[in-house]
């Protein structure tokens, strides 16, 4: 028995289930509610990607890998290199693919982190640089390691003030080319208010002082990014909803 083709049908159906999830907000907050009644048990530190700490969201790597998939980019650049499992992630699904270097830049890799990077079976289309991801030094390298006419994709996730987010969006979205992606982590944080920030971290941010209000500064003074509905739509138990948008 012959079935019809409904590979364009499915995916129009994803597309407006995911607008439609978007719209809801009590959905949404019953999400946002719900991530910060398990953050007590540390939940985005809890995964792995291929042996090695990723402190991620599930729902956040399944967006990445859709991205990723979809734009092919030749270049990745991730601000905040943590432990390592995020670029290795990333530079997995470029091997993958078949092409590709993850440019990673954190104020201090540590040794062991550093080791657990460089050990691994990706560390090969992995560049690590050590700094302040908006200094001149630090982006006069990252520049170095973008070969000429590549596509580039950009992940920000250091420090997550407003005022150091708003700063790298205007360094590194320029290097973002048209059609791919900036990803501007944690902007779950735009939703919570100081009394419900998580306490267990180094550092504590909430509504105002945080990534979500920094991007929204910057789609205001530029108009070189779109925010992508669907995508952004179905991010629900996400670190990330609202930070993933596309190049112009």
């Amino acid at each position: 028995m012959s079935h019809p083709d409904d590979r364009k049908d499915f995916a129009a159906h994803q597309v407006a289930q995911s607008r439609a999830l978007g719209a809801d907000r009590d959905v949404f907050n019953g999400s946002t509610d719900y991530m910060l009644s398990i953050d007590k048990y540390d939940y985005s530190y809890l995964w792995n990607w291929m042996g090695v700490p990723i402190i991620q969201m599930p729902a956040d790597v399944m967006a990445t890998q859709e991205v990723i998939w979809e734009t092919k980019p030749d270049v990745i650049i991730e601000t905040g290199v943590a432990r390592g499992g995020s670029v290795l992630f990333m530079a997995s699904l470029l091997e993958l693919m078949g092409h590709g270097q993850v440019i990673g830049v954190d104020i201090d890799i540590r040794a062991h982190n550093r080791d657990s990077i460089e050990s691994h079976p990706m560390s090969r289309r992995v560049t690590l640089i050590e700094g302040g991801s908006v200094d001149d030094g630090v982006l006069a390298a990252v520049r170095a390691e973008i070969p000429e006419g590549a596509r580039v994709m950009v992940v920000l996730d250091s420090d997550h003030s407003r005022d150091h987010v708003l700063a790298e969006c205007r360094a590194y979205g320029a290097m973002v080319t048209p059609g791919c992606y900036m990803v501007v982590a944690d902007t779950m944080i735009g939703h919570v208010e100081e009394k419900e920030a998580p306490l267990n971290r180094s550092k504590k941010w909430f509504v105002g002082n945080e990534p979500l209000s920094a991007l929204r500064d910057y789609m205001g003074e530029c108009d070189l990014f779109e925010i992508d509905g669907a995508l952004n739509g179905k991010l629900i138990l996400s670190s990330s909803p609202g930070g993933y948008v596309r190049r112009k």
